[in-house]
């Protein structure tokens, strides 16, 4: 073969070569410029979207590490319990109102993992103050037991501070739903009065009260259902009361005007009460506060004086 022809091949194979090259140069440089159009398309729409898809597109580290950790511990945390303790947590679940996203298996979980965690913290705190064994078992007994009680003493806390602003409101939840039955409204149509115009946790009993009378729940039934959740004696007082009426075919208004008087009685009385109990509370800050600087502030005027008579003589 010539070498005429051997260039002449060779230069129709650098052609082929070089047009393959640049029509590989071109598509790729054509993907990624569609690759990152697309990209640039998805992050301009993700940044239009509404509030509740991005959420649900970029959960928050609450949903993607807490949650399934918690989670995991819920076998392990009903192993270590007893059979009727779900019903417990579920009646203090109730009494606090039901938290924002606190449910049986959820407290189950974080007393496991805050036994861990305050065991894991009493143990590191005793190895680094090097302190001995007596007190290293007994701070790691106490620490497990706060940790494993936490749930519980945020529940029972919450519970206590919901009772008490139910308590406050009781009375004048009470006078308005009979000022609304003595104007001529059903017992239903009062209640959902005193739900609308009120504020707090009492409202929200008696709207849950309404919702479950209008999913077909009866009036007795939701109303002692109302009773079960609390642990307030004059709230259970009051359905006690509100049942025997509807049960006997006593008339509501002259109920309520009773209950509303002896509402307004222990209030007074609870009033009186903790009143009596300032001079006791106050014994103590007056004995080892103030009357100390008292006797400061009077005699001290009087010992300086004499000790300068008596140095000087």
């Amino acid at each position: 073969m010539s070498v005429e022809n051997l260039i002449f091949i060779g230069g129709v194979a650098a052609i082929f070569v070089g047009l393959l090259l640049s029509l590989t140069a071109i598509g790729v440089f054509t993907n990624e410029a569609r690759g990152v159009s697309k990209s640039l398309a998805v992050m301009e729409a993700f940044s239009t979207a509404p509030a509740v898809m991005q959420a649900e597109l970029d959960p928050s580290f609450q949903d993607r590490v807490l949650n399934p950790v918690v989670d995991r511990f819920v076998g392990l945390g009903r192993k270590l319990t007893p059979a009727d303790y779900a019903d417990r947590i579920k009646t203090k679940l109730d009494v606090a109102g039901n938290p924002p996203k606190w449910t049986v298996d959820r407290v189950i979980s974080l007393k496991f993992i805050g036994f861990v965690i305050a065991l894991g913290l009493a143990l590191a705190a005793s190895t680094i103050l090097d302190v001995s064994t007596t007190r290293m078992m007994v701070a790691c007994v106490v620490a497990a037991l706060v940790g494993y009680n936490a749930p519980n003493i945020y529940l029972s806390q919450k519970g206590k501070e919901r009772s008490a602003n139910m308590r406050r409101a009781l009375p004048d939840a009470i006078d308005l739903l009979t000022i609304s039955v003595e104007a001529g409204l059903a017992f239903d149509s009062a209640l959902s009065q005193v739900a609308r115009n009120t504020t707090g946790p009492l409202a929200d009993e008696f709207a849950r009260v309404l919702q479950e009378m209008q999913i077909g729940l009866g009036r007795t039934k939701a109303l002692r259902a109302m009773g079960d959740r609390t642990t307030l004696p004059d709230l259970r007082s009051f359905v006690s009361a509100m049942v025997q009426a509807d049960a006997f075919g006593i008339p509501i208004g002259q109920v309520l005007r009773v209950q509303s008087s002896e509402m307004r009685v222990k209030r007074r009385q609870r009033a009186e009460e903790l009143a009596m109990k300032i001079p006791v509370k106050i014994l103590i800050p007056l004995m080892f506060c103030i009357l100390p600087c008292l006797f400061i502030a009077v005699m001290g005027p009087a010992v300086i004086s004499a000790i300068d008579s008596f140095s000087g003589s």
